[in-house]
């Protein structure tokens, strides 16, 4: 157990290679906002909470900034205003986060009965740098207002709590042959939205056990099947089970720290598609899944992911394109990103299994994850696991949850029961 000390001090930090692009794109309608919560076993108490905040901010550099524009980047300076405020939530997830109307800050914390949520501007970190965050201000909340837990309360951050902020895209860079991303045009998904900028939150929760079972009967695994049952729904309700010249393509995101010895909290991942091409109408499963695994297990190994960074570090190293003005590089970036949004048509990230403290598991029920929709995607999907119980959550803009329905039916019919919980958005 690490012991507290005096706050680090950080004057301004670059952002790393993946985070320079989301300042660019992000808006009101396409915030760029991830959602990890807890849920646990009482409900919040806000002053308790809101004293756990202020207790560990100092020690997350990364989480304890303000983004600033320069000439030529973005970049962060220490925010020295102080925590966040934290509010009961009365708003729908994943809203874009005003930095005025937030202290500066790149984050919020709400909570809602026995639920913390954690919601975090992908330009400060990837799933696993939030829930380092989230994890610790937990504990420290936990151990301020569970009796059981009070002789606890000067232990602060556990050892696999990293700190780290190193660049890991820039320092496990090799210049290599480029691997750009697809242009081809994807399906999307389409419809009625609704109004006001709502968002509609569908939980499915469901056996680990059950879902490894039926893995091994398939010879697959777990993110390879839910990929495939996600993209086999799109299949049947968007192209009513028919062939198509265009591709179903579920973006992927891989923590690039199974790959590389680094542990920065900062962002450390890139996307691969999971693309599947119906050439008959009425494909089975089997069919999808196949081109679906087929189509990961060709981008999972080392040299291709160390492709996929080497293009973006490649041009951000570009001696010219670094002398190019902040303002003309955003319109650069917003047309690669915008051209590039037409190839996918969804996206799954599964933010993986949470490990606490056995001192702390009788107070936590489960952990959550959530995405922000894009351009393109009207519908997304976040798997996290805790103990037994996976939870995969839906978001979503359009009306119809027809694409969630049909994921959950093949599921059943798979043998694997589920519970569904939703936000009551479709119910209105």
């Amino acid at each position: 157990m690490k012991e507290r000390k005096a706050k680090r001090e950080l004057e301004w930090e670059k952002l790393d290679n993946t985070a320079n692009l989301f300042p660019v794109i992000a808006s009101e309608s396409m915030s760029n906002v991830y959602r990890l919560s807890v849920v646990l076993t009482e409900e919040v108490i806000p002053e308790k909470l809101e004293e756990a905040l202020q207790h560990i901010l100092p020690w997350f550099d990364y989480m304890n900034v303000r983004m600033r524009t320069g000439v030529f980047w973005y970049y962060f300076e220490t925010n020295e205003n102080g925590a966040p405020v934290v509010c009961e939530e009365d708003d729908f997830p994943c809203r874009y986060i005003a930095p005025r109307k937030n202290n500066n800050f790149l984050f919020r914390v709400t909570y809602y009965k026995c639920r913390i949520n954690l919601e975090i501007f992908h330009v400060l970190a990837d799933g696993m740098g939030g829930i380092n965050f989230l994890r610790e201000l937990t504990y420290e909340y936990l151990r301020l207002v569970v009796p059981a837990l009070q002789e606890k309360k000067d232990e602060f951050l556990s050892e696999d709590t990293s700190l780290n902020q190193e660049d890991a895209y820039l320092k496990y860079y090799r210049k290599k042959e480029k691997k750009g991303y697809r242009s081809v045009k994807a399906v999307h998904m389409t419809g009625e939205k609704f109004l006001y900028r709502g968002l509609g939150v569908m939980h499915g929760y469901l056996s680990v056990s059950q879902l490894k079972e039926k893995c091994r009967e398939l010879h697959v695994s777990i993110n390879d099947y839910l990929t495939a049952v996600f993209a086999y729904s799109i299949y049947q309700v968007t192209l009513h089970g028919m062939k198509s010249k265009e591709p179903v393509v579920v973006c992927v995101p891989v923590n690039l720290r199974s790959y590389f010895p680094s542990m920065t909290a900062r962002n450390f991942f890139v996307m691969i598609s999971a693309a599947y091409l119906p050439k008959e109408d009425n494909e089975p499963f089997e069919e999808t899944l196949k081109q679906v695994t087929d189509s990961l297990k060709k981008q999972k190994d080392k040299d291709s992911l160390e492709k996929l960074f080497a293009y973006n570090v490649s041009n951000q190293k570009n001696y010219i394109l670094r002398a190019v003005p902040l303002f003309l590089k955003r319109f650069a970036m917003r047309y690669v990103y915008q051209n590039s949004a037409k190839a996918t048509t969804t996206t799954l990230t599964n933010i993986s299994r949470v490990e606490v403290k056995d001192e702390y598991r009788p107070y936590i029920k489960r952990f959550q994850a959530m995405l922000s929709v894009s351009a393109g995607q009207n519908l997304k999907a976040a798997i996290c696991s805790y103990g037994d119980e996976l939870t995969i959550t839906f978001t979503s803009v359009l009306k119809n949850p027809s694409v969630q329905q049909a994921f959950f039916k093949k599921l059943s019919e798979d043998g694997i029961p589920v519970k569904i919980e939703t936000n009551g958005l479709w119910g209105e």
